[in-house]
Parts: C-alpha cells; sequence; structure tokens
C-alpha cells in the first residue's frame, strides 16, 4: 500500500504542519502522488465507465519509521463493487465480507423487502383496493341521491301545509311518510357502511401485514446501522481509539451519517496509524463527471466533507500538529473605515472588500456590522439590510434606523430593489443573455456548500447579460439575481445545468485565487422617508 515516488523528491521540503483537512492548498507532494494516482487511474480500462461517472480519490503523504518518504492512495465509498483493491488501502471495516454480518443481515433486510413487493404488487391487494374505492364512491353516491329526496319530500310537505290547513288525520299521515323515509335512510346507510366495513377490515388484514414487515425491516435496519458503526474503531496519533458511535454522540445529531467512516481521508488516517507512519500532508481530488446535485470538476481539489468527516477528523488528527484553519487568516481584514460610496441622515451603501465578512460569525472577526456600529455608536441601529458572502465585494446597504431597516428589508423581501453582479468566469459562456433557473438548498453533509436539488430546493433565478469574452478562456458577464439564495450566483456560473464556468477564485465551485471574481456593482432602491429612486454603483477593481 505504501507508494514510493516515482520521481526523485529530495528537493520538495516536507510542511511544518499537517494538512488542515478542511481547508488547504495541496502541498506540492500531495500534488506530486495526486498525478501518479490519476496516471494509474488511467490505465484501468475495466473502470472507465464507473470512473467517468465521477468518485472523490484521496493522497496521504507518509513518513516512515525509517525516515522514509512515500504515500497512500484511497477512494471515498466502494470502487467497482468492491472495497480491497491492492493499489488502494483497506477500508476501516470491510461490510462487504460475503460472510460479514453485515450481508448476512442485508440479505435478511432485502428478503424483507421482497415480501413487502410482493404484497404490495398482489393482485388480490389490488382489486380489494379497488372495490374498497369503488364501494365507497357508490356509497357516497347513493347515499347523496337518497338524501336530496329526503329533502325534496320535506318541502313538498311543507308546501301542501302552505296550500291548506291540514285535518289531523292529514298530518299524521306526512308525519308518517317523513319517519318512514328518514328509516328507509339510515338502513340503506348502515347497509353500505356494512359493506364498507366489511372490505375495510379485510384491506386493512393485508395493510398490517406491510405495515409490520415495513417496522421489522426498519428495526432491523437501525440495528444493523449501529452494529455497523460500532466496528469502525478510529485511531488518532495518540493510539487512541472511539468508534463512530462514540465520535457522533458529541453532536448535535448524536447519530453517524449513512457512509460515515467510508470516506478517502479516514481511511488514509487508519492506515497510517495501523503501521506507525506519521502522516505528512493530505489532498483529494474528484475524478470523473459532476454529480446532479453537486458541483465537482474533474481533477480539482476539495476539503473533506463536514458532514460525515468532520467529527471523525478531529478525533483522528488528535496529537498531530495540524495547521491553523486558513480561512482565519483571510478574515483578519484590518479595522479600518469602510468606503462609503453615499450616505445620508437615514442610511449608507458602503463598499465591502473582499475577504471580509457581512455580520459576526462564530469567529472574533472583523466584519461590516462591528464597524458601522462603531462608527455610528449613537445611531438607532446601524443594521445590514442584506447579505454579501465574505469573498464576494461591492455594495452593502446599511440603515440607521430600525424603521428604515424595516422598510428596506420589505423591498428586498418583496424583491423591489435592483442589483447587478460583475463576475470573471473560467470559460467561454456561448450565449449573449439567458435565464439560469436551477432551485437550491443546502447540502447537510457538506456546509455551507449549497446544492441543486429539484425536490428540496428553493427556487433561485439568475438573468445575466455577457459583457465580453476574453482570449477566448475568460468571460466578463453582469448577473441580475431574481431571488437571493446563498450561494446562487456562484452555483448558477458552476453548475453543468447552468453556466458550466465556475467564478473565478471560488474555492467551494471552482478553483482558488487570488480573490473571487465577484463585485456587487449596482443598487437601485426607493428611498424609505423621501419616496425617490436611489441608484448607486461601484465597479469592480478587477
Amino acid at each position: 500500500m505504501l507508494h514510493r515516488f516515482t520521481t526523485p523528491i529530495t528537493d520538495i521540503p516536507l510542511p511544518e504542519r499537517f494538512t488542515y483537512p478542511f481547508c488547504y492548498t495541496p502541498h506540492p507532494l500531495c500534488i506530486l502522488a495526486a498525478k501518479e494516482v490519476q496516471s494509474y487511474l488511467t490505465r484501468q480500462t475495466a473502470w472507465k465507465d464507473e470512473l467517468r461517472q465521477g468518485k472523490m480519490f484521496g493522497v496521504l503523504i507518509v513518513q516512515t519509521e525509517h525516515g522514509e518518504t512515500g504515500y497512500l492512495a484511497a477512494f471515498s465509498g466502494i470502487l467497482a463493487g468492491k472495497n480491497l483493491h491492492s493499489f488502494f488501502v483497506p477500508p476501516v471495516y470491510d461490510l462487504l465480507q460475503p460472510q460479514g454480518f453485515f450481508k448476512i443481515e442485508e440479505e435478511n433486510i432485502s428478503s424483507i423487502n421482497r415480501n413487502i413487493r410482493q404484497l404490495e404488487n398482489d393482485k388480490a391487494y389490488a382489486a380489494l383496493a379497488a372495490e374498497l374505492a369503488r364501494t365507497i364512491q357508490s356509497a357516497e353516491d347513493i347515499l347523496a341521491t337518497a338524501k336530496a329526496q329526503l329533502k325534496e319530500a320535506k318541502t313538498a310537505r311543507e308546501q301542501r301545509r302552505k296550500e291548506k290547513e291540514l285535518n289531523a288525520q292529514e298530518e299524521a299521515e306526512l308525519i308518517r311518510e317523513s319517519q318512514f323515509q328518514k328509516a328507509e335512510y339510515k338502513r340503506l346507510e348502515r347497509s353500505w357502511k356494512a359493506r364498507i366495513a366489511t372490505l375495510q377490515t379485510q384491506t386493512e388484514d393485508w395493510e398490517r401485514r406491510i405495515s409490520a414487515l415495513k417496522s421489522e425491516r426498519k428495526t432491523r435496519s437501525a440495528a444493523l446501522q449501529q452494529k455497523l458503526f460500532e466496528q469502525f474503531g478510529m485511531l488518532n496519533y495518540r493510539g487512541e481509539v472511539k468508534n463512530l458511535c462514540e465520535i457522533f454522540g458529541q453532536t448535535v445529531h448524536k447519530t453517524p451519517p449513512a457512509g460515515a467512516g467510508e470516506c478517502a481521508a479516514p481511511k488514509l488516517l487508519q492506515q497510517a496509524y495501523l503501521h506507525g507512519w506519521k502522516p505528512i500532508a493530505m489532498a483529494e481530488f474528484w475524478w470523473g463527471d459532476s454529480p446532479k446535485t453537486e458541483i465537482r470538476h474533474h481533477g480539482h481539489y476539495y476539503p473533506a466533507c463536514k458532514g460525515k468527516c468532520e467529527p471523525i477528523l478531529q478525533h483522528m488528527l488528535q496529537g498531530l500538529q495540524v495547521e491553523e484553519n486558513p480561512m482565519l487568516k483571510r478574515m483578519q481584514v484590518p479595522s479600518k473605515n469602510l468606503e462609503i460610496v453615499y450616505e445620508d441622515s437615514w442610511l449608507s451603501v458602503i463598499n465591502k472588500p473582499a475577504g471580509m465578512l457581512s455580520v459576526p460569525g462564530k469567529e472574533d472577526a472583523v466584519s461590516v456590522y462591528r464597524l458601522m456600529r462603531g462608527q455610528y455608536p449613537e445611531a438607532d441601529g446601524p443594521l445590514t439590510v442584506h447579505r454579501l458572502d465574505m469573498a464576494t465585494s461591492g455594495l452593502m446597504l446599511i440603515a440607521k434606523t430600525k424603521r428604515v431597516h424595516q422598510n428596506l428589508q420589505a423591498q428586498f423581501k418583496n424583491r423591489l430593489v435592483r442589483k447587478r453582479y460583475v463576475a470573471l468566469l473560467e470559460g467561454v459562456v456561448p450565449k449573449d443573455k439567458g435565464t439560469v433557473d436551477l432551485p437550491l438548498c443546502l447540502n447537510p453533509l457538506d456546509r455551507p456548500r449549497q446544492m441543486v436539488h429539484t425536490e428540496h430546493g428553493k427556487p433561485a433565478i439568475t438573468d445575466y447579460q455577457v459583457l465580453e469574452r476574453l482570449d477566448g478562456k475568460r468571460t466578463r458577464i453582469a448577473f441580475y439575481p431574481r431571488t437571493g439564495r446563498t450561494h446562487q450566483l456562484r452555483i448558477h456560473a458552476a453548475h453543468p445545468l447552468g453556466l458550466h464556468c465556475p467564478i473565478i477564485g471560488d474555492e467551494l465551485y471552482g478553483k482558488k485565487a487570488d480573490r473571487l471574481y465577484l463585485h456587487a456593482e449596482y443598487l437601485e432602491f426607493t428611498h424609505p422617508i423621501t419616496g425617490e429612486t436611489v441608484r448607486i454603483t461601484k465597479e469592480a477593481e478587477f
């Protein structure tokens, strides 16, 4: 499993600290190892179709007890229907062992699934359900007609009473007629209810059998997952072991998500620790087409996922000297006065620099909100009306009173504020203008990334116009967002179903650069006090 580099590496210095796995620039040794793994993958013709669909791979630079430097390689999940491949490290626990408890119980659960499908698709059950539906509909129709006839008879009796004064015998006949008709209706109603009840009893018998199987399936699946997670004994550099249940028991959700422990990063660290090798640096890259929901580019490097890997790696990296989160350094923007593009007694418009938070986050970093509160300590505010991503520069509205804040927020909510962003894209957009309509939602297993999801996503619509095509490699573009979803412009630019041209410098959905080339350059809104239309422009520095 330990691979020696095929090219000399003596001139490449080792890093002082291990890679911070959730935000990093790949070390030169990782890039070299990744190229060797990619070369190996291109030669595996038997995996060609599966690799085309896309998979995450990882490399870990290690140092042996004898001081030798090499690398380990891993893939996330399963490759070509197997966990074990000689070139890659094995899984922490091989759930595909033919005689292992997982495969045996999985077959039992599959048998339950087959029984459920057999019952649900049984012709007798379908015929019974159809007969029940027809009987209920017939009962409703016939009883509705009978009730209408009762009403008509009652109206006729009342009309006879109005036309002339009835004697006692005639009045008694009308009462008897009413009582008889009501009794007939009750008998008819009871008859239909009895027929429906018989069919419902027979139908419910089928449904109880199906429900019992589903309940058994749920119980056995949960028990299987619990037992499986207990088999993943994750090591750290100190030699301490915790299983996945213990690791995720300290998180908000308490329960490990499906697939936890099967990503490339935990596999790599586990093997290094088992052999007594010191982890030096790590990187993960995507190989193949992008998934439909997430954005992954062939050959690009990506951080470890947050949902499945963050709790695991927090344990596995204990004892190692790990780099500081680079994002913390980027957020240390000098505390200076912001450029004010427009200002009056009620509001101001500032030019937010790239790399500054709009509002305070978890970390103690400079934000627009904090600076403006310091600049106007006596004001009833100032309150940030909307937000820009930390990496995005451009115009932001600041309200100096709560009344103005409420008015401006209502304008944003009702889509009365016109916005224009300018961006530089990696690639050439063929159409001069158009609209991207891709619904978005948070990726719960990889925060803060968003993903395209037709079922759970909220509407996200962006109009665009190409401003310039540069060198046949880049596109300068104007975005006019109709909605304001998180990372909307970044995903609509990068996604294959969108423009398929990521914004330059987009670390989440494209490639890292000196900055994210996205700028909010134009705002148009109605002044909350004067009622006048305010138009503000601040051109991008790039």
